[in-house]
């Protein structure tokens, strides 16, 4: 495929009054996996139902797989695999019943042994007289996941795939679309988790119905300026008032026991000291600091900071 599977340029779909995705640009590459990134109402399931047809935008042009995913949504079908956030499988059907099924909607012709080269990719080999009612969450996904796969699309299109799945059916399910993707197909996939999002080649990030960044996720941290100071401190709530009443503290971020505290630029080599300053500040304002560190930046870190403080956004939106 010389084209990029998906182009979007200034796509912008609204409901009402209210904005889904606003001026969206971005293209996805071939053979690459590609993440939509954001919070609730980003605009990211938005953005997938045009990619894919299910959705008119209002302004913009969309590109899936070389075609207009309204005017040639038949022949869209026989090259594009979406997998929705509720796939429906038929729960009175048996693991091969449910792909036999798919197959026919699809007109795959053959597709019993594209079934079971699935289901031995899939690690589903044994279960396939199963009912698919009586499979757990992560093996109805990936049951899905092989329903989707099954007419061999060139673009996999994926909404939270992810979501509600044990850790173990999550990882396997991630080492399957590394297989998949190295095989030469193309992901795109929304997920709201930050650590997978590291696994994709390239991410865009959004906020609102917009496009905040297209990056990779290593250049998105490179960018990351300032320097970031995890503590542990106890009682908790004041460590966190303590540390955002300082003049050099940009933002703090709770991750459980844990404070991250902010900082702005600094010199190279100078974020344990700056940590261990804030440490002595707290202990000096009779708050307990167990541990303190200064961290790299994750992918979760660069798009908070990113999104900014929400009193911030709202005041910038009003």
């Amino acid at each position: 495929m010389s084209a990029p599977p998906v182009q979007l340029e200034g796509m912008t779909r609204r409901y009402g009054t209210v904005g889904g995705a606003t001026d969206v640009t971005l293209d996805v590459r071939p053979g690459e996996m590609f993440g939509l990134i954001g919070p609730d109402g980003a605009g990211k399931t938005t953005t997938l139902r045009v990619v894919l047809g299910l959705l008119r935008p209002d302004a913009g042009r969309v590109r899936t797989c070389g075609l207009d995913p309204l005017a040639s949504a038949a022949e869209l079908a026989q090259h594009v695999g979406y997998l929705s956030q509720r796939f429906s499988l038929y729960g009175d059907l048996t693991v091969d019943e449910n792909i036999a099924f798919f197959a026919e909607v699809h007109g795959v012709k053959g597709w019993r042994a594209r079934r079971h080269e699935l289901l031995e990719m899939l690690r589903m080999a044994p279960f396939g007289r199963r009912l698919a009612e009586r499979l757990s969450g992560g093996m109805k996904q990936k049951l899905a996941l092989a329903c989707t796969l099954i007419h061999t699309p060139e673009l996999l299109v994926l909404d939270e795939p992810t979501t509600g799945v044990d850790p173990v059916s999550r990882r396997d399910f991630w080492r399957i679309l590394a297989r998949l993707q190295r095989a030469g197909m193309t992901v795109l996939l929304t997920t709201p988790y930050l650590d997978e999002a590291e696994r994709c080649q390239r991410v865009a990030l959004m906020d609102a119905g917009r496009i905040l960044t297209v990056s990779s996720p290593d250049a998105l941290r490179a960018e990351a300026s300032g320097t970031l100071v995890e503590l542990i401190a106890r009682p908790k709530h004041a460590a966190a008032a303590w540390l955002l009443a300082q003049p050099d503290v940009t933002d703090v971020q709770s991750f459980g026991e844990r404070l991250r505290a902010s900082l702005p630029a600094v010199d190279p080599g100078q974020g344990a000291p700056a940590a261990a300053r804030l440490a002595r500040g707290l202990a000096e304002a009779g708050i307990e600091v167990s541990a303190n560190r200064s961290v790299t930046p994750t992918l979760e870190d660069v798009f908070i900071a990113r999104l900014g403080r929400p009193a911030a956004r709202e005041e910038e939106a009003r």
